[in-house]
């Protein structure tokens, strides 16, 4: 072979070489610092702050909880504790008062025998909103998902239970009214649904209730509303506004949307009204305001009356939310349900609302998270929120005078539970109607 050939001839190696482990600084923890906490001289510095924000948190926090106290009689018992324990300039938290007076934080002045009833509520309430959030569940749970509000009522208030029995009664009858009447005109259908049950509460339930509670006594003691106070009082605003709501502000964004100019207007104008005046002012309203237009005599439960104007502000930020959602919907959607002969509920219910709720949920969560926040402004109403009315109430106990963070992290502490679920159920939502979409 000729020294020409020779070179020209390629060789391939026959056997590989073992692989060998990557640069260090390619690979394990210290690629992942470098890519994210030191990717760039911005970054770097940034990182610095954030660990030295956090070093300095630490240090000054610890100490305090370190020095922790459990069992106490007085905040004064709970300062002698730590001087004794750790020394005269030794300071900590007197988490005791949270152990000692935790009952008024969770259930106000609920009378403490009957608390079972609203432990009770909140169970069924876990029951009831399981097949709402999870679509996995059998669709026959929705039945008493629908019940559930009536019950939670008499559970929380007492009373008779005719009377829940007898309200319901006025949806059956207007159910039982649409379905009669759908067959011939929805709109009639409609109106007829809607005026059988206020007919039947005006004039109808109040004789009825009377002569089944003769028969029948199905009664448990009442209470007060003025006995509501703590994280009983913010979940039943809370749950109650939210169920309320939604699709009150369904009603609205689609409203705001209609090409009936009275429609459009009243939709409008209310939710530009609620959204540029402050809740305070609403509650205000609810409190003592609203007794001046009501007939003398009439007895407006304070807790439904705040209910009320909760949802009503609730409503007017989550009708703008879906509106965003259907703004942002392609003209092309209107027209496929157009194509296919649907009439305009038929087009809202099957096409158009499913995508708009879909991209709107983000936006309706947050305001969910802030309405559920807001409870605590119910304070300025004479009602106890957990964040400042039992405190104060607490604090007025000579025993507790001068106790002042321990109560606002163990409130602060519950709210960002009930709050993260929200946030972490919407971003699950999120992530399953996109695999469902794909």
């Amino acid at each position: 072979m000729s020294p020409t050939q020779s070179d020209s001839i390629a060789f391939v190696r026959s056997e590989m070489l073992p692989q060998k482990p990557a640069p260090v600084s390619e690979a394990g923890a210290i690629r992942w610092l470098r890519e994210n906490l030191f990717s760039s001289p911005l970054n770097t510095l940034l990182t610095l702050i954030g660990a030295y924000v956090v070093y300095w948190l630490v240090t000054h926090s610890l100490p305090w909880l370190s020095h922790s106290v459990w069992t106490a009689g007085s905040v004064s018992e709970c300062r002698q504790i730590i001087t004794d324990t750790w020394g005269a300039d030794a300071t900590g938290a007197c988490w005791a008062v949270i152990r000692e007076r935790w009952s008024q934080f969770i259930f106000g002045f609920y009378p403490w025998q009957m608390v079972w009833r609203p432990v009770l509520a909140f169970v069924l309430l876990l029951v009831a909103i399981a097949p709402v959030l999870f679509s996995a569940l059998p669709r026959k749970m929705l039945t008493f998902s629908l019940i559930y509000p009536l019950l939670a009522i008499w559970l929380l208030w007492g009373g008779s239970a005719w009377t829940e029995l007898v309200v319901l009664a006025g949806f059956v009858l207007g159910w039982a009214t649409y379905v009669a009447l759908s067959k011939g005109s929805t709109l009639i259908a409609v109106i007829a649904a809607v005026l059988v049950p206020i007919l039947w509460w005006k004039f109808a339930a109040a004789p009825t209730t009377e002569v089944l509670q003769n028969v029948i006594s199905l009664s448990i003691p009442k209470v007060s509303s003025s006995d509501f106070g703590g994280f009983l009082l913010a979940v039943t605003l809370g749950v109650g506004g939210i169920v309320m709501s939604l699709p009150l502000g369904i009603v609205l964004a689609l409203g705001r949307q209609s090409d009936m100019f009275l429609v459009k207007s009243l939709s409008v104008g209310f939710i530009e009204f609620i959204r540029g005046v402050p809740l305070i002012t609403l509650l205000f309203v609810a409190s003592l305001l609203l007794n001046y237009f009501l007939p003398p005599g009439t007895n407006f439960d304070i807790i439904l009356r705040v209910m009320i104007l909760v949802t009503l502000f609730a409503a007017a930020y989550i009708a703008e939310v879906i509106r965003g959602g259907l703004a942002a919907l392609p003209r092309g959607q209107y027209e496929a349900a157009d194509a296919l002969g649907l009439d305009y509920w038929k087009a809202q219910r099957l096409i158009i609302l499913p995508q708009a709720l879909k991209i709107s949920i983000p936006g309706i969560v947050s305001t969910f998270i802030g309405m559920f926040k807001d409870t605590t402004l119910v304070v300025f109403v004479g009602l106890f929120d957990p964040l400042k009315g039992v405190p104060d109430f607490v604090r007025a106990d000579f025993n507790w005078k001068g106790i002042y963070w321990e109560p606002f992290i163990f409130t602060g502490a519950i709210f960002f539970i009930f709050n993260f679920s929200m946030s972490r159920y919407s971003m699950y939502l999120e992530r399953k109607l996109q695999r469902d979409h794909h």
